[in-house]
């Protein structure tokens, strides 16, 4: 007997927007509630933020499946007045290519997810590390963000690209955070626990 194939369905998180808003323009973005989610944080203490984050049981997407929340609680209660948040866009894995969609279709949302997470963890300064196959798609980012800063969205956060030079191990976050800071890209020998650190031992920084 043949069993009849039946389409599973499909519900979209992440990927929501993608092919739905106009990458280009924040207002179309705006039209699908874009922006409420960040207005509601701004709303809560940054406790209050790691502690629902923590509870949805969110993990990061790397391969390693580390708690989000926890990645987050560590950032936030490290020692230091400065802190760094970094998006890690290298995306070397052979025939990856999800970050590369969310880049290309929905840069908002990208936006909107770091201004949370840099507010959860008391970082005023952050970095989206694009690979150098991806350059094609800088303007695109950077006028995006010129965009949210033109909205008025990001009055707590400045956001900085930093694009890679093609080194596959950059996708690894020690040497991306090497790599960041102008040196040569490659993994440190001992890389300190998730809360690691960039530009010098004081400054404690998150990597997503």
């Amino acid at each position: 007997m043949r069993v009849k194939e039946q389409a599973l369905p499909e519900k979209r998180i992440v990927l929501k927007n993608c092919q739905i808003i106009d990458p280009r323009d924040i207002n179309t973005y705006l039209e699908y509630e874009g922006f409420k989610a960040l207005t509601q944080a701004l709303g809560n203490t940054p406790q209050a933020i790691i502690a629902e984050v923590k509870a949805s049981g969110l993990r990061g997407r790397g391969g390693a499946g580390f708690p989000t929340g926890l990645k987050w609680e560590l950032a936030r209660k490290s020692p230091g007045d400065v802190k760094y948040l970094i998006c890690n866009a290298d995306e070397g894995e052979v025939g990856a290519f999800k970050d590369r969609y969310i880049l290309e279709h929905d840069p908002f949302t990208l936006i909107e997810g770091l201004a949370i997470a840099s507010y959860a963890v008391g970082a005023k300064q952050a970095y989206i590390y694009l690979r150098a196959e991806y350059r094609y798609l800088l303007d695109r980012l950077a006028g995006a963000i010129a965009q949210v800063k033109a909205k008025g969205f990001l009055p707590h956060l400045d956001i900085e690209i930093r694009q890679g030079a093609g080194a596959y191990i950059c996708g690894e976050e020690s040497a991306l955070m090497n790599s960041i800071e102008g040196k040569r890209g490659i993994a440190r020998f001992k890389p300190p626990f998730r809360r690691a650190r960039a530009y010098g031992a004081n400054r404690p920084s998150s990597t997503t």
